[in-house]
C-alpha cells in the first residue's frame, strides 16, 4: 500500500471515529497527519515497541492537543495502540478522549490541550535529557495560532539560552486559527524572522511531502541550537469543503450536501456510517 492510500485510509478512520464519537477537529487533525505519519511510521523517532518508558527514546509532545485523534490513528497504524482503544473515542469508560492524556496510553509523554503549553514540556524534556547525559531527542508540535500564547514565545527564548540541540519544534503553518486567518488575527506573523531572532535554526518544508517531512526530521540540529521547522500545510486538507475554511476548525458534516462530500471524498461507504 502506497503512502498516499494509507493516509487516505488514516483520514477515513479519524472522521469515521470523530463522528461516531459525536465531536473531533477533523481540520486540525488532516493539516498535521502527514508530519505525525511520518514520525511514527517512518523511523524518525526512535522508540522500542515493547518497552514505552525505554530511556533512550524521542520523546514526542502535541502541543496542539486538539489533534489527538490524528495522533492515535497514527499510533494505532503503528502498533503502539490498539483498535479496540482506538474505537473507543468518547466512549463511556473509552479509552481515550479528544486530547492527548497520559492516562490513555504510556506513549503520551505529556498531556496537552490547554494551548502553549506544548513547548514548556518539550523544553524541559529536554533538558532533563542533557543534564543526564542522554543523546535522546524531543520533538513538539505546534499550531500557528497557538504562538499567540505568550508561554511558547517563554519557552522559545530559553531553549535557545540553554541551547538545547536535541529539541525541534515542528510548526503546523496552515494559517488558519478558529473562526478566522492568522493573519486578519494577529498580522503578518513573519515565522522564520521571529523564531530566527530568539537563537533558532529555522527550516520551511512542504508539510505535506512525506520525503522532505522525512529527510528534514531525520537530520541532527545545528549544534547548540534548538530548530524550528515551519511544515506549510493546508488545514482540513483531503475534503475539498474543509480545506483552508476557518467555519471546520470544530465541526463535522451536516445535512446530506456536506455528508456527500465526505463520503465520496474519503471513500466511505454508507453502511460504514452505522
Amino acid at each position: 500500500m502506497t503512502d498516499e492510500v494509507k493516509l487516505k485510509e488514516l483520514r477515513k478512520k479519524i472522521f469515521l471515529t470523530g463522528y461516531k464519537g459525536g465531536m473531533a477537529h477533523l481540520a486540525s487533525c488532516y493539516s498535521c497527519l502527514e508530519i505525525l505519519y511520518v514520525l511514527y511510521g517512518k523511523g524518525v523517532l526512535k522508540l522500542d515497541a515493547a518497552d514505552p518508558g525505554w530511556a533512550g527514546r524521542d520523546r514526542f509532545v502535541l502541543s496542539k492537543g486538539h489533534a489527538g485523534l490524528a495522533l492515535y490513528a497514527v499510533m494505532t497504524e503503528a502498533g503502539l495502540m490498539t483498535e479496540e482503544d482506538f474505537a473507543s473515542y468518547l466512549k463511556p469508560g473509552g479509552a481515550i478522549g479528544g486530547e492527548p492524556c497520559m492516562r490513555d496510553s504510556a506513549r503520551v509523554e505529556a498531556t496537552t490541550g490547554s494551548l502553549g503549553h506544548g513547548l514548556p514540556f518539550g523544553e524541559g524534556m529536554a533538558m532533563a535529557l542533557k543534564a543526564d547525559g542522554n543523546s535522546a531527542r524531543v520533538f513538539v508540535l505546534l499550531g500557528d495560532g497557538e504562538c499567540e500564547e505568550g508561554t511558547v514565545w517563554e519557552a522559545a527564548m530559553t531553549s535557545a539560552a540553554f541551547g538545547l540541540d536535541n529539541l525541534v519544534a515542528i510548526l503546523d503553518c496552515n494559517e488558519i486559527q478558529k473562526m478566522d486567518s492568522v493573519k486578519n488575527t494577529i498580522g503578518e506573523p513573519k515565522w522564520q524572522e521571529k523564531w530566527t531572532s530568539f537563537g533558532w535554526s529555522v527550516e520551511e518544508i512542504d508539510g505535506h511531502d512525506i520525503d522532505a517531512i522525512r529527510d528534514c526530521l531525520s537530520k541532527e540540529n545545528e549544534k547548540g541550537k534548538p530548530r524550528l521547522v515551519i511544515a506549510h500545510t493546508v488545514k482540513g486538507k483531503g475534503v475539498s469543503i474543509m480545506e483552508n475554511n476557518p467555519n471546520w476548525h470544530f465541526k463535522l458534516p451536516r445535512g446530506k450536501k456536506e455528508m456527500k462530500v465526505f463520503l465520496e471524498e474519503l471513500g466511505v461507504r454508507e453502511e460504514e456510517m452505522e
